[in-house]
């Protein structure tokens, strides 16, 4: 289901939008439009589908629009073309709903964590967390109960009553997700919240947003320009570019099709081995070698030695190494690879990682072949199709 989409969306900031709105449309840039109008065209032409529980992650260098185009979704931007459409009981159009509607969905159904934590120091860890439930009007009782709750949930209910600047950056951060938490939001808008921690205080509360998001289920549109902190969490990427969004893709395909050099250039220096899955990497069964005399069979190393024989529905009826039958174990996290007797072959499916197929390949020295769910050879990844999967990530 959708929570949240863009419709062609224009943010121009400036003395006259409308005139650099004419300009846009007979085919002018950002810079002609500035030099002429003095508008800056921070978002052009933007649209974007995002689905309810989705991490969406907005990604481009400095000034491509991905903070300008968030900041559409509770109204701190205004959008001079375009739609911004909610989707709860009924589709709202955030660039056009009246006052009243806009803070319903400010207070009810979006919160925001912001990259400087927006703490105010007078106010304790408790009562920074609880300030959107005051101005909703939520009772004493009420309120303390859902801090306490949001409290334990980032693991800070031990400095309630601390004030911001008794914290470390980590901590006051986890304090900013706990008052977009508060309000029990369906849409968090995250805007480069971790971009101004330490590494490790970073990767730490990724791993904890994770987390949390896996409980929660939330529509969290997130802000970064890191491409390894987009990879980890998100679940869709848009890279946007001068204020156009120019490719939107899961992580897998953004790094396995870049559309253009400057996609490219963000992927170039990206590990592999974090985002390709055997889907992406593996020789597809229809490319696969027959031998002469059966068919039906498919050849599943370089060697000629691992044949695999199907039946007519495409499933797997029986692999066999040098003549003789091997078992097939699908792989685990926990399966021991360094002592697997040579007679069984591990398989995949199409949402095992490419880590898994290197320490299969090298610990064991056999390819895997990829299987769905009802038995059917999908293809195979072995030595090859991981040293592809590298050089195209190189290249």
């Amino acid at each position: 289901m959708i929570a949240l989409k863009f419709k062609n969306v224009d943010v121009i900031f400036g003395p006259d939008p409308d005139s650099a709105v004419e300009m846009l449309d007979k085919g002018a840039d950002r810079d002609e439009i500035f030099n002429k109008t003095r508008n800056v065209v921070a978002v052009h032409n933007a649209s974007l589908t995002v689905e309810k529980g989705q991490i969406c992650v907005l990604m481009g260098l400095s000034g491509s629009g991905k903070s300008s185009l968030l900041r559409c979704v509770n109204g701190l931007n205004k959008v001079a073309r375009g739609q911004v459409l909610i989707y709860q009981d009924e589709e709202t159009d955030v660039a056009s709903c009246k006052r009243p509607t806009l803070h319903r969905l400010r207070t009810e159904h979006i919160s925001m964590v912001f990259q400087q934590f927006a703490l105010m120091p007078w106010r304790t860890v408790r009562e920074n967390v609880g300030l959107g439930l005051e101005l909703s009007g939520i009772s004493g009782e009420e309120r303390e109960e859902i801090i306490t709750k949001k409290l334990e949930l980032v693991r800070l209910e031990e400095w309630a009553d601390k004030y911001p600047n008794e914290l470390s950056g980590g901590m006051q951060q986890r304090v900013g997700l706990a008052r977009a938490l508060a309000t029990d939001a369906d849409i968090l808008l995250m805007d480069e919240p971790f971009s101004a921690l330490d590494p490790l205080i970073r990767e730490h509360l990724q791993d904890e947003l994770l987390q949390l998001q896996n409980n929660l289920k939330k529509t969290i549109l997130f802000v970064s320009h890191d491409l390894d902190e987009a990879l980890k969490l998100g679940s869709l990427i848009a890279i946007m570019e001068s204020g156009r969004i120019i490719q939107t893709g899961t992580p897998e395909e953004i790094v396995s099709n870049p559309v253009n050099d400057y996609v490219r250039q963000f992927v170039a220096s990206m590990n592999p081995l974090k985002v390709l899955s055997c889907a992406s990497l593996m020789t597809p069964v229809s490319d696969l070698p027959s031998p002469e005399t059966e068919n039906s069979a498919r050849i599943l190393d370089s060697d000629g030695r691992i044949l695999c024989r199907l039946d007519s529905e495409g499933g797997v009826k029986s692999v066999t190494l040098d003549g003789t039958e091997v078992s097939l174990k699908k792989f685990s996290e926990t399966l021991d690879l360094k002592n697997l007797p040579r007679n069984i072959l591990v398989t995949a499916d199409t949402e095992t990682p490419m880590r898994a197929a290197v320490e299969v390949n090298h610990l064991t020295g056999m390819p895997m072949p990829v299987m769905d769910t009802t038995g059917r050879l999908l293809g195979v990844v072995g030595a090859s199709e991981i040293l592809s999967g590298i050089l195209h990530d190189a290249q």
